[in-house]
């Protein structure tokens, strides 16, 4: 099994690199992982929505660039489903269960995700009705990745 997680930006604080560091070792025991960490986009201060369109495309444009035919691709919305953890490692065995071995967790910027790499997205996941910053959100997944392979 792999399993990719693709993000918007860079980790920045070092107590973020450590935890980040922590799980990635814990998870490729496990199974092969990668992080591919896309630029965010600058954003100016109270862009209009067409900025934070173009925006979102432009990051949206290089995570697609990322994404091979074949992954299975989860993107964490906040529209998306919930689930607890149980259920989250039920979404990992199923699809191993049916040859979709090679996912992909797609992380947004500040901005979200754009139109074209949700209708990408085999399906939604929203890990709570509450944002949370990007960078904290990779923590908080790779965390229920170590404990659900």
């Amino acid at each position: 099994m792999k399993i990719t997680v693709s993000a918007i930006g860079k980790l920045k604080e070092s107590y973020l690199k450590d935890a980040e560091n922590h799980f990635k070792t814990l998870i490729s025991k496990k199974c092969t992982f990668e992080i591919n960490e896309i630029p965010d986009e600058p954003i100016p201060d109270n862009p209009s929505p067409a900025v934070e369109t173009k925006i979102k495309e432009k990051e949206g444009s290089a995570l697609l660039k990322k994404i091979k035919p074949h992954q299975y691709v989860i993107a964490l919305a906040i529209d998306g489903k919930t689930a607890n953890s149980g259920k989250f490692r039920q979404t990992i065995t199923d699809c191993v269960n049916n040859n979709k071995d090679d996912i992909v967790y797609i992380i947004g910027g500040s901005l979200g995700l754009s139109e074209e790499v949700l209708k990408r997205a085999d399906c939604r996941l929203s890990f709570s009705p509450m944002t949370f910053p990007h960078q904290l959100m990779r923590i908080m997944l790779m965390e229920q990745l170590s404990r659900s392979i």
